[in-house]
């Protein structure tokens, strides 16, 4: 009898190994980490680690340090700037992050290209302007009476007199040439 006891608990056992998974990752120890420092010029730029972290800054992360990174800070109204954190063997056999702290100048991003603006099509009105102008001229000198048919001649008719050019008055747009006589 013990027998059987002895087959169905080993049963049992082998039964319960092979539905539990394992988790061995528990035995690996865990990576060293190291405090990293960000800052930047304006404050209050997101810094954004090639590795997957984000913070404002001024602002401090954890980082593995078994691999270099780079990290880019970003601000509205400014142009992105990247920086590269190395990695630095010490002579104990360890490492460290470089530089510490992490510090970006922002500078400030140029006015964006403005977009033409849409083609507009206006109807010019035409407006026409009338302008009259008063011209005076010399009267034609009277033309000489026919002779008359019956045979007397009708007195001739007095030449008219010339007329006296006055001056054009001050602020007039034509010329103040007096007519030849």
């Amino acid at each position: 009898m013990y027998r059987v006891f002895f087959v169905l608990g080993g049963g049992l056992m082998l039964a319960a190994c092979t539905s539990q998974s394992w988790n061995l990752d528990v035995l690996k120890p865990e990576p060293i980490t190291d405090s990293v420092q960000f800052e930047s010029e304006p404050p209050g730029a997101t810094a954004t680690l090639s590795i997957g972290q984000n913070c404002k800054t001024p602002c401090s992360l954890r980082v593995p340090t078994n691999a270099p990174f780079t990290v880019t800070f970003t601000l509205p109204g400014y142009q992105p700037d990247t920086e590269q954190v190395e990695l630095v063997a010490m002579g104990d056999g360890t490492s460290k992050l470089n530089p510490n702290p992490v510090v970006a100048e922002l500078t400030v991003a140029p006015p964006a290209p403005k977009k033409p603006a849409r083609k507009t099509t206006v109807k010019k009105k035409t407006v026409t302007t009338t302008t009259t102008r008063t011209v005076t001229t010399k009267p034609k000198p009277a033309a000489a009476p026919k002779p008359a048919a019956s045979g007397t001649a009708a007195p001739a008719a007095a030449p008219a007199p010339a007329a006296a050019s006055a001056p054009p008055p001050a602020g007039s747009p034509w010329p103040s040439n007096p007519p030849k006589q």
